[in-house]
């Protein structure tokens, strides 16, 4: 093999290597990655958190109905709200069915997000919704189990700072196993209907 053909060889790899990378991450982010695959299992785990109430909140929360679980944090100043609202509206549309579900508000900054913070940030939204932190510890803990990236970034003013962090919405089955991220770039109606499948 000359130097010519070794150099189209690798290019092409090359090529091929990142189009397989790029359908992963276009299955992974567009919700048509399959749960039931080897890796869904990586996604999720134990873990010992409060809840919005002060109240001890582990993975058993997750089981007995389908669950959507985000990460944010309370001072978040669009991500968030934007999210915590448009799951208001999905559950809004599952009208009697939203109690045979569960959504869970996981704080990404636990020094600024008490439970009483979260509890009074959580009113303005669905009721079903549910605000979760805990020690730093924890909150890193469960990060790691479902892979999710989060951050402090200085802003410069009396030693305040935003968050950098995952911004997907995790679709877990009735047995607490993650099954795709959840969709809401589309009608709230539709969201419901593909929720209702996992009830």
């Amino acid at each position: 093999m000359n130097a010519r053909t070794s150099h189209i060889f690798l290019v092409v790899s090359a090529f091929v290597a990142g189009l397989v990378l790029f359908a992963g991450v276009a299955l992974f982010v567009s919700g048509n990655f399959s749960g039931s695959g080897p890796g869904a299992s990586a996604i999720g785990g134990p873990f010992k958190l409060i809840d919005q109430d002060g109240k001890p909140i582990t993975e058993a929360a997750l089981k007995g109905h389908p669950s959507l679980v985000f990460f944010g944090y309370t001072h978040c100043p669009d991500i968030c709200p934007t999210t915590l609202f448009e799951l208001s509206e999905v559950l809004r549309a599952l009208g009697p069915d939203a109690d045979k579900t569960a959504g869970f508000f996981i704080s990404v900054d636990p020094d600024r997000d008490t439970p009483e913070v979260m509890k009074d940030y959580l009113s303005s939204f669905d009721p079903h919704l549910r605000g979760v932190t805990g020690s730093n510890n924890a909150i890193e803990a469960v990060e790691k189990e479902y892979r999710v990236y989060a951050k402090k970034v200085p802003t410069g003013k009396d030693g305040d700072y935003s968050m950098d962090h995952t911004a997907l919405v995790y679709l877990m089955d009735k047995q607490g196993r993650f099954v795709a991220p959840f969709k809401l770039d589309r009608k709230p109606e539709e969201s419901a209907a593909e929720l209702r499948k996992y009830m």
